[in-house]
This record gives C-alpha cells, structure tokens and sequence, in this order.
C-alpha cells in the first residue's frame, strides 16, 4: 500500500499536470457541449489545486481516519490565500485605480515616447517596483488592470501577450525584494535569518531594479510597432469629493498591507472596507470578490497540498552547493511555489549565507515561469485570461515569454 506521503507527491503531480493542461479542457468545450460546465471548471487553473487538495485529503481519511484528515488540514496556515484574496480586492477598488492610472498618465505625458508605449513601460517597471512597497499581490492586481485595455486584447497578437504576461509576473517576482516583507519568498526567511530592509536593498534591491528596467524596456521596444501611435483614453475627471474617496481607500490598503500577517486585523479592515464601498456606491465600480476568492482558493489548495511535499524538497534543497542551489531553486519554482521552496530552506540548519542568498535569488528569479511559481502569478492569471485565446492561458506560451526576462534576471542576480 502506497503511503501517505508518496500518494501526496502522485497527486502533487497530477495537480502540476493538470495546471499545465488546463487550457485543453477550455478547447473541448466546442466539442463536448454537453459537459461545457465541468469542462469550463475544469479548464479554470485557480480551481485545479483546490479540486486535487479535496482528493488528497479524501483520501486521507480513508487511508487514516477522518480525524487526521482534517488534524493536516487545521494545522496549515492560510494567511497567504486571506491576504491575496483582501489586497487585490482593495487595491481593484476604482478609487485606488483611478489614482495609479493618473499617474502613470502623468509621468507618460513626461516620456519622449508614444503616450500609451509609455504607459506599457511603467506598468511594467514602476508598478512591480511599487510592489516593495505594497506587496506583490496589490502591485499584480494594479499592473494587470492597467495592462489588460493595452496589450491584453483580442487583436493583440498572441504571442505579444505571453511575451507581455512572462514579463510582468517575471518583474513582480524581483520587485518586491527591495524590502523584507513585499515579496512572499523573503518574507519566508526573513526572520529566520535576519534580513532587514537595508540588507535587501543591498543585496538583491538594486539588482532587481536594473532587471526590471531592462525587461521592461526590451518589451516595450518590440511593442513599439504594434501600438503605433494610437493613444489611450484618458481617466474621466472626477469630482473634488472622490479625491476624498480614493484617500480613504488607500488608507484601507495601507491597513491592510501593515497588518499582512494578522488575519483577524486585515479580515476586519476588509470587513470595514466593504461597508465603506457599499455607504458609496457612486464612487465605486464592482469589487472583483469572485477573482480574488478564486485565487485565494487556488492558493488555499497549493498550502494543503505543498505542505505534504516537504519530505522529498528539502534533500535536494539541503544537498546542493550554492551555485547548484541558485539553478535548483530556478527548476523547482517552477512546480512549486516559491515561498513553500525558501521555506523549507529556513529550516535547514547551519545553511552558510552564500546559500541563502543563492536559495532566494534563485526562487524569485524562477517567480514568473509558471502560474504557480509565485504567489501573485494567479491573480494576474484570474485578471488577465479573457484577453487570450479560448480565454485561457497555456503553461508553454507562459514558459517562452518569460525565458528571456528570467535569464535576464539571472544574469543581475548572480552578479
């Protein structure tokens, strides 16, 4: 009898497998109307590891017992899945979007460059940088709104929109390292290790930036011909009250942001939050709760079923030297996500420092490759599938466009 811990990599796997599929189950509804709604539930990726995390503990509790079942399932920790699902709905709010869009508006009409190429470049350089400041998750939720009117259409061609995708989860990833809180895999070892703000943004900071920058601009200078000089509508104006508005919704997200780690603190905030939205109605466009909870149960399902993968990650994690480690930590992203990976490194012990840096450097430069490599990827993914074919996103066209932003960030990191 197989037992638990090889069952739960079996089905890890064929949750990997199914993740990569996903966009196969999108292209047999036209075949198999009949079954157009299991095959559209099958087919959406936030649901895939929340589906295979209810088979494995089913079959935990026949296997075990029930109690033990649900004793793994209460003793996981869900504050991540909480805290995405808050932060992109609170930073989704029109108010604090109207106030990005302006100025990014602003500081376009400042470029020598085509207003709307202008607009792509910040959305890719200067939001994912903001994500060191207000969390990867929010920086994703306020670049991918802002990105979908500009590249994410349906006469984009394409592979346009992968090379657009791969960069921007691949500059989410490495712009929130300028701090010690904003990217989850440096929140991850943090403490453990004693890495402040200063030590980030000596260390990594300064070498995420450039890579940003460069992969921001290498897209924008391919897209230049596509975008020609068409311009982009401008943000209404909106009354002197909303300014108001939008004040006190960034006053939200910052609540939500300070208390990132307490779930019952930012649970009540949003709970607050929702009740402010409602109170104004006419300053607010629909809050995007079903994206965010489908995230968050995507999120949910890797907690559960990445918890019972420790047995087998961290050998290879501990056996590697520091250059192997920074390449591993690359490959194992890429099925994993890379909190979950520089986790488990906090927990080996006498880990020289050169291998912390090369484990971390590794799981954020690797942070774009495939939706489940980081924690924002899937709500960039939940807010930006409708502009792809089938409105569905393939882990190919993911991989190729984000190979050339994540050697580029390789080559910074390993400076």
């Amino acid at each position: 009898m197989l037992s638990i811990n090889t069952l739960s990599a079996i089905i890890f796997g064929l949750a990997l497998l199914h993740t990569f599929s996903a966009k196969s189950f999108e292209a047999l509804v036209h075949r198999v109307p009949k079954h157009q709604g299991l095959l559209h539930l099958l087919g959406e990726v936030e649901v895939v590891f929340g589906f295979w995390a209810l088979v494995l503990i089913t079959l935990m509790a026949v296997f075990t017992s029930g109690e033990q079942a649900i004793e793994y399932l209460e003793s996981r920790t869900y504050t991540e899945p909480l805290f995405v699902f808050v932060v992109m709905v609170v930073a989704a709010s029109k108010p604090i979007l109207d106030i990005v869009k302006k100025l990014i508006l602003v500081m376009a009409s400042a470029l020598p460059i085509d207003s709307r190429l202008a607009q792509v470049w910040l959305s890719l350089s200067m939001v994912p940088l903001l994500g060191s400041l207000i969390t990867e998750p929010a920086a994703m939720t306020l670049a991918a709104l802002i990105l979908a009117p500009l590249v994410f259409t349906k006469q984009m061609p394409e592979h346009f929109k992968y090379a657009a995708l791969g960069t921007l989860f691949v500059n989410i990833s490495i712009g929130g390292t300028l701090t010690s809180y904003a990217a989850p895999p440096v929140l991850m070892v943090a403490g453990t290790w004693h890495w402040d703000t200063l030590f980030m943004a000596t260390q990594f900071g300064w070498k995420s930036m450039l890579a940003v920058l460069i992969n921001a601009s290498l897209f924008s200078y391919f897209l230049r011909k596509q975008l020609g000089n068409s311009s982009i509508q401008k943000v209404a104006s909106t009354e002197s009250f909303a300014y108001t508005v939008s004040a006190i919704h960034l006053l939200f997200l910052s609540a939500v942001v300070v208390f990132a780690h307490h779930a019952v603190i930012f649970l009540a905030v949003f709970m607050f939050f929702l009740g402010y939205t409602q109170a104004y109605k006419g300053y607010q466009s629909p809050l995007i709760l079903k994206e965010g909870l489908l995230v968050g149960f995507f999120l949910a399902g890797l907690v559960v079923l990445g918890g019972m993968q420790q047995w087998w990650l961290q050998p290879i994690v501990s056996t590697l030297k520091p250059t192997e480690l920074f390449f591993g930590a690359v490959a194992l992203t890429a099925v994993t996500d890379n909190a979950a990976l520089t986790y488990l490194g906090s927990l080996i012990t006498d880990i020289s420092s050169a291998s912390q840096y090369m484990l971390v450097a590794g799981a954020v430069a690797g942070g774009g490759l495939t939706i489940i490599a980081n924690a924002p990827n899937p709500a960039g993914a939940a807010l930006l599938k409708n502009g792809f074919n089938n409105e569905s996103i393939g882990a190919l066209g993911l991989l190729a466009g984000a190979s050339l932003p994540t050697v580029i960030t390789i080559i910074f990191l390993l400076m």
